[in-house]
C-alpha cells in the first residue's frame, strides 16, 4: 500500500512538474476523426455567480398604442465572492433613457456598453462581497419589436405580452401579462436571468382605474392619481427566482378565499366568475394537503391564480401567483369533461418544488418538473384514491414510452441543444414515475421526510440533483448513488 502511493505522488510530482515544450491549438476542422468519430455535445453548465441579485424595484406603466412599457428599475446587488467593478446585466431589446448607480448625495452617471442582449455596466468604483449597490436604468421594452422565438413547450419567448391592447376584438378582454421562463424576464426587466439567482421584488404598477392589477406577493399600496389611473404596489419580501417573477393586467373578476389567515383568490373574466368558483374550490383544500403531507407549510404570503387569453403555454407557477391558459376558464357543462385540478395541483406543488426550492440550472429541470408532476399523483391518491392514482401515472408512463420510441435521454441532462428541451416526457411524466419507484423502494415515512429534509435545508435556494440525493441518504442511512446514477443520470428503461 505504501510502496503504491510513493509511486503515485512520484507520477504526479512528474506530471505537474513537466511543462509541455509548445502549446498545441486545434482548428476547426483538424479534428482527428479516425479517432473521434463524433463530435461532442455542448456542456451546459450552471450560470457562474459573479454577482448576487438582492432586489429588484420596478415602477412601470404603458404605452398600449405602441405596446410598450415605460419602466425605471433598482437592482441591487453585490459581488458573489470576489470583488469587481464591472457588471453585466440580461436585458432583451430594450430602449435604455438613462442608467445610474444610486448614491446618497447624488445619482452616479456611469458608462455603459448595450448590445447582444446584455447590458454591461462600469460601476463607479471595486465592490467587495458584503457592500450593496443598486443601479437605476430608466428604459422601455418593446416587446413585439424583438425577434421572436420560442418551442413546442412556450411557443413564444418575447416575455410581456399585450392583449386586444386596441380593443378591436369584441370578443377578447384587454390584457397584459408576463412570462419568464426559462429566460425570458430579461425581456421586460434589466437581471440576471438564471435561476441559480433569488431576490426579493418590489413592483409599481400603474394602470387604468377600471383594471385590476395582480404581481408576486402582497398588495402593500393602491393609490388614486386622480386622473383615470392608479397605480399598485406589490411587494414580495420573500426571495424567489427571476423567472419566478410576474405581472397580470385586466378587467378581472377577483374570487376571495383564505388558507389559514392567508389571502387566496381567483381572478377570472367577469362571465366565468360563477362556475370559477368550483374550478378552484378545492385549492384551500390542496394547500393543506400538500402542507402536511410534506411537512412544510404553503411558503409564500399568499396564493393567487389568475386566467388570461392567448398564453403561451399550459399554465406557469409563478411564486404566489399562478397563471393559466384561458382553458381553465369554463362553464359548468365544460366541467362534466374536464375539472382541471391536474394543472391546479402541478402548479400548486411547484410552489415548493421549483419556487421555494429552485433547480441551479435547466439541466436539473426535473427537480421542477418531476415532482409537481408527480404533486398530481399525491393529490389523485389523497383526493380521488390510489386507483384513480395509478390510472393516471399509467397513462403518464405511456406518454414517456411514446416519446422513448424516438428518443431517449438520461433525466439530469447537460447537453441539451436548447434549455426548453427539458420540458420534455423525461423531466415531467418520467421523472414522477421515477419517484414513486423511489417511494415505494424506501417507504412513505422515509420519502416524504427526506422531503421535508430537502425543502427545509434549501428553502429560497438553488439546487442539483445531488442535494435531493443527500437528503435521502441522510434520512434513510442508505447510500443511493446506485438509484441516481441509474434513474437520473442514465437513460432508458427495463423492457420487459
Amino acid at each position: 500500500m505504501q510502496t503504491s502511493i510513493k509511486i503515485l505522488l512520484l507520477t504526479l510530482f512528474f506530471l505537474v512538474s513537466c511543462k509541455p515544450s509548445k502549446t498545441i491549438s486545434i482548428k476547426p476542422g483538424e479534428l482527428n476523426t479516425d479517432t473521434d468519430q463524433s463530435i461532442r455535445p455542448v456542456y451546459h453548465n450552471s450560470r457562474s455567480k459573479v454577482f448576487d441579485l438582492v432586489h429588484t424595484s420596478l415602477k412601470v406603466n404603458f404605452n398600449w398604442k405602441k405596446r410598450y412599457m415605460n419602466a425605471v428599475a433598482e437592482i441591487t446587488l453585490h459581488p458573489h465572492f470576489y470583488p469587481d467593478s464591472m457588471l453585466v446585466l440580461d436585458a432583451r431589446g430594450f430602449l435604455i433613457n438613462s442608467l445610474t448607480i444610486k448614491n446618497a448625495v447624488a445619482p452616479i452617471t456611469t458608462e455603459y456598453i448595450y448590445r447582444n442582449d446584455s447590458l454591461i455596466i462600469k460601476l463607479d468604483r471595486t465592490y467587495n462581497r458584503n457592500e450593496d449597490f443598486t443601479v437605476v436604468i430608466d428604459y422601455v421594452a418593446r416587446p413585439d419589436e424583438l425577434v421572436s422565438g420560442g418551442s413546442a413547450a412556450i411557443t413564444n419567448d418575447k416575455g410581456l405580452y399585450f392583449i386586444n391592447p386596441d380593443g378591436k376584438d369584441l370578443n377578447k378582454p384587454i390584457q397584459i401579462w408576463t412570462q419568464g421562463e426559462t429566460q425570458e424576464a430579461s425581456a421586460w426587466f434589466p437581471t440576471i436571468d438564471a435561476p441559480n439567482q433569488k431576490m426579493t421584488q418590489e413592483i409599481s404598477i400603474t394602470v387604468d382605474s377600471m383594471m385590476q392589477t395582480l404581481s408576486n406577493g402582497l398588495l402593500i399600496k393602491s393609490v388614486d392619481n386622480h386622473d383615470g389611473t392608479r397605480t399598485d404596489v406589490w411587494k414580495q419580501s420573500l426571495p424567489h427566482a427571476p423567472y419566478l417573477a410576474m405581472m397580470a393586467i385586466g378587467e378581472f373578476y377577483v374570487i376571495k378565499d383564505q388558507w389559514r389567515g392567508k389571502e387566496v383568490s381567483y381572478y377570472v373574466e367577469p362571465y366565468y366568475a360563477k362556475s370559477s368558483v368550483k374550478v378552484f374550490a378545492n385549492t384551500p383544500e390542496m394547500m393543506e394537503f400538500f402542507s402536511n403531507r410534506l411537512g412544510v407549510p404553503f411558503p409564500w404570503e399568499k396564493y393567487a391564480q389568475i386566467v388570461v387569453r392567448d398564453y403561451v403555454s399550459g399554465s406557469m407557477e409563478n411564486s404566489s401567483a399562478t397563471l393559466h391558459g384561458e382553458f381553465m376558464q369554463m362553464d359548468e357543462r365544460q366541467m362534466l369533461d374536464f375539472d382541471g385540478e391536474e394543472y391546479i395541483s402541478h402548479e400548486l406543488f411547484h410552489q415548493w418544488f421549483g419556487d421555494l426550492v429552485t433547480c441551479e440550472s435547466w439541466s436539473n429541470t426535473p427537480l421542477n418538473e418531476s415532482f409537481a408532476s408527480y404533486g398530481e399523483y399525491l393529490w389523485n391518491e389523497y383526493h380521488f384514491g390510489q386507483d384513480f392514482a395509478d390510472y393516471n401515472l399509467h397513462a403518464d408512463l405511456g406518454k414517456y414510452l411514446r416519446e422513448a420510441k424516438s428518443r431517449r435521454s438520461n433525466l439530469i441532462r447537460f447537453n441539451y441543444e436548447d434549455q426548453e428541451d427539458m420540458f420534455d416526457r423525461h423531466s415531467y411524466e418520467k421523472g414522477a414515475c421515477i419517484l414513486h419507484m423511489l417511494r415505494k423502494y424506501l417507504g412513505d415515512d422515509t420519502f416524504f421526510s427526506s422531503l421535508k429534509l430537502y425543502l427545509t435545508r434549501n428553502q429560497f435556494k438553488s439546487v442539483e440533483v445531488h442535494d435531493l440525493r443527500l437528503a435521502f441518504e441522510e434520512v434513510s442511512g442508505e447510500d443511493l448513488n446506485w438509484f441516481f446514477n441509474q434513474w437520473f443520470f442514465d437513460k432508458g428503461h427495463p423492457e420487459l
